[in-house]
C-alpha cells in the first residue's frame, strides 16, 4: 500500500513527507521530534517539526482519523476554539512490510499547555477557577452550535493565556457528534461526564502531591456544573418586560456583549394584552470583541485580549483631532483603527526584542504593556506613555518574566 497524505490546510504539505512514516510513532528519532509538554491520551501522540511548522501527530485507526479530521474542520468553520486539522496519513508500512496505524496531524497551538504541565508547580484555587471558567465557556460554545463532546475533560483541553484569564481549546474530538441542536439530556450527559472526569483528574493530581491542599477535587468537579448552568441560563433565558421598558432588551443585549457574545438572531413577541414584551435570544455567537477588533484592525486575537486592545484603541481615537463620530466629514473608525495599528500597536510590540518575548503572541504582549503602563502611571500619578512603558518593561519586567506559557500567578 502506498503512503497517502490527505492535506487541505497545510501551507507546505510536502514537508510532511519528510517525517518518519515508516516507523511506529513511539520509535521516531529525536531529530524529528519537538520537546513540548504532552497531555494524557489514549493514543500515542508526538510533536514533530514539518518544515517551519510544529505539528501534533496521533496514531489512530483510519476511520477515527478521518472522522475526527472532519469534525475538527466543522468546528473551525463554526468558529469554535479547537486545534486545526492539517492532514490524515494512511498507507504507512514499516521496513519489514508490517502495516502501521494511520495518523491524524493537527497544528500545534502556540503558547498553549495541557493541564498537567500547569500543575508541575502546585496550582492554587485562583488558577483552578480560571481554568474552570474557560472550560465552561468552551462547553457552552460547543453546545450552542450542536456539538456533543462526549468526553469533556481537562485532559482533552489545551489552555492559552488571554489577558489575565485563560482561553480553552478542544484538542480531542474523537468522541464528538455534531447535530443541528442538542437536547437537554445530551447537554446534561456532557456536563455529568465533565464533572466526573475533572474530579478524577484532580484526585490523580492530589495523589501525586501536585494539588494545593485547599483544592477539593469533588467540589471543583461540581463547580463546572454550576458555572456551565449560570452561563447557559444567561445566554438562553427568556425575558418578559413591560412594554414601557422595552429598552431593557437593548440593555440585556449589551450585557451579553460585555460577556463576549453577540445575539445573531432573536425572537421578540408582544403579549395578546399588549402590556408585555417577551425577548428570547435564538442564536448566540461568542467572540463579540474578537470580531469587532478584527473588523476594525485586522488583528485576530483571543476574546479578552480583544477587549483590552479595544479599550486602548477607543481611548486613543478619542484624543485624535479628526475623530468626530457624529460628523460625516470626520475620519471613519476603520481609518483611525488602522492608523492606531501602524502608529501605536506595531511600534510598541516591535520595540520589545523578539528573543525576549518567548512564545507570547503580539496581542498578549501589548496587553502586558498596557497593564505595566497602568502600574507605572498609578505610581507616577500621571500617564507615563507607551515609550517609557516599553523601556521599563524591557528593563524591569522581562528579565524576571517566566515562560509565558506557564500558569498565571494566583491572585488570592
Amino acid at each position: 500500500m502506498a503512503l497517502r497524505i490527505w492535506a487541505t490546510d497545510a501551507e507546505h504539505p510536502v514537508d510532511l513527507l519528510d517525517l518518519a512514516w515508516g516507523l511506529p510513532l513511539e520509535q521516531w528519532p529525536d531529530e524529528s521530534l519537538v520537546a513540548l509538554p504532552r497531555g494524557i491520551s489514549r493514543h500515542v501522540v508526538r510533536f514533530a517539526q514539518a518544515g517551519d511548522e510544529v505539528v501534533a501527530v496521533k496514531e489512530v485507526s483510519e476511520w477515527s482519523a478521518v472522522r475526527e479530521y472532519g469534525l475538527l474542520r466543522d468546528l473551525d468553520r463554526l468558529g469554535i476554539p479547537a486545534v486545526d486539522p492539517i492532514a490524515v496519513v494512511t498507507g504507512r508500512v514499516a521496513a519489514d512490510g508490517t502495516a502501521l496505524e494511520p495518523a491524524l496531524i493537527t497544528r500545534h497551538l502556540n503558547g498553549s499547555l495541557p493541564y498537567r504541565s500547569m500543575f508541575e508547580a502546585t496550582m492554587r484555587p485562583g488558577t483552578m477557577n480560571r481554568l474552570l471558567d474557560a472550560l465552561a465557556v468552551l462547553l457552552v460554545r460547543l453546545h450552542l452550535v450542536g456539538f456533543a463532546w462526549g468526553d469533556c475533560s481537562l485532559s482533552n483541553t489545551l489552555f492559552r493565556r488571554d489577558a489575565g484569564a485563560y482561553a480553552a481549546y478542544l484538542v480531542d474530538a474523537e468522541t464528538g457528534q455534531l447535530q443541528p441542536e442538542l437536547s437537554r439530556g445530551q447537554r446534561e450527559y456532557d456536563i455529568e461526564l465533565a464533572r466526573v472526569n475533572i474530579a478524577g483528574e484532580l484526585m490523580d493530581l492530589e495523589a501525586g502531591g501536585s494539588l494545593h491542599p485547599s483544592v477539593d477535587p469533588v467540589t471543583f468537579g461540581e463547580a463546572i456544573v454550576q458555572r456551565y448552568a449560570d452561563l447557559w441560563h444567561e445566554l438562553t433565558r427568556e425575558s418578559v418586560y413591560p412594554v414601557s421598558k422595552r429598552h431593557y432588551i437593548d440593555r440585556r443585549i449589551r450585557r451579553l456583549n460585555d460577556m463576549g457574545f453577540d445575539v445573531a438572531e432573536m425572537q421578540i413577541q408582544r403579549s395578546p394584552e399588549g402590556d408585555t414584551v417577551t425577548f428570547l435570544p435564538k442564536v448566540v455567537d461568542a467572540g463579540h470583541h474578537q470580531r469587532q477588533l478584527l473588523r476594525l484592525t485586522g488583528l485576530d486575537t483571543e476574546e479578552n485580549q480583544a477587549r483590552s486592545l479595544l479599550n486602548d484603541l477607543e481611548s486613543w481615537m478619542a484624543r485624535q483631532d479628526d475623530y468626530a463620530p457624529d460628523d460625516p466629514l470626520g475620519a471613519r473608525p476603520e481609518v483611525l483603527a488602522h492608523r492606531w495599528v501602524r502608529e501605536v500597536f506595531r511600534p510598541a510590540v516591535r520595540a520589545v526584542p523578539r528573543e525576549l518575548r518567548g512564545r507570547m503572541d503580539a496581542a498578549q504582549l501589548y496587553h502586558e504593556l498596557l497593564e505595566h503602563r497602568w502600574y507605572l502611571s498609578e505610581r507616577a500619578q500621571r500617564d507615563v506613555g507607551l515609550e517609557v512603558t516599553v523601556q521599563s518593561y524591557i528593563t524591569d519586567v522581562l528579565p524576571h518574566l517566566p515562560d509565558p506559557a506557564v500558569p498565571l500567578a494566583d491572585e488570592e
